[in-house]
């Protein structure tokens, strides 16, 4: 089932040692959520299991962004990154998220699993400008070239900084 969530300008702030976990199946349902992920995402357990993870997507994150995150994982590769989410009521949550392919015994990818943490102010300050950058580049492209778009912006400022997209985040 999808919601219709307006944002709205209420911030709710993880713990330093609240953990978020999900994991969702191949086509990004969710198959398991703690309850901390339930306590932010102000849904019940039973209208998350089976939603698309995208249910607590905040519509300011860009497109690009995901669009990294699935390549990156498809890959078996780890992915880090800074989700700014939304719940049920609209209110914002930032995570530094980390996503991972779940294999079975012969290497295939069965489902995915996250664990999302407390992001420092400083990092939410900084991605927030390039996050806010990237969605407008998206929104001026247009929808065909939008997540190219924004990803050439990603891919400069970072080659600018001479340092991969992983380790700009891990050093924020």
């Amino acid at each position: 089932m999808k919601y219709k969530v307006t944002p709205t300008n209420k911030v709710r702030v993880l713990r330093e040692n609240d953990f978020l976990v999900s994991k969702t199946d191949l086509k990004g349902r969710i198959t398991y959520c703690n309850r901390i992920f339930i306590e932010f995402s102000l849904y019940s357990e039973a209208e998350l299991l089976g939603s698309q993870h995208n249910i607590i997507r905040h519509p300011e994150m860009p497109r690009a962004v995901f669009h990294m995150l699935w390549n990156t994982i498809a890959e078996k590769n780890e992915f880090f990154g800074y989700i700014k989410n939304m719940s049920k009521d609209g209110g914002t949550y930032w995570v530094l998220a980390n996503v991972t392919a779940s294999v079975d015994g012969n290497d295939n990818i069965i489902g995915y699993y996250s664990v999302r943490r407390k992001p420092k102010e400083s990092a939410i300050e900084t991605i927030d400008e390039i996050y806010r950058n990237m969605l407008q580049i998206e929104r001026q492209a247009g929808t065909r070239i939008a997540i190219d778009e924004s990803s050439k912006y990603l891919s400069d400022l970072l080659s600018k900084k001479g340092i991969s997209y992983e380790e700009y985040i891990l050093s924020l």
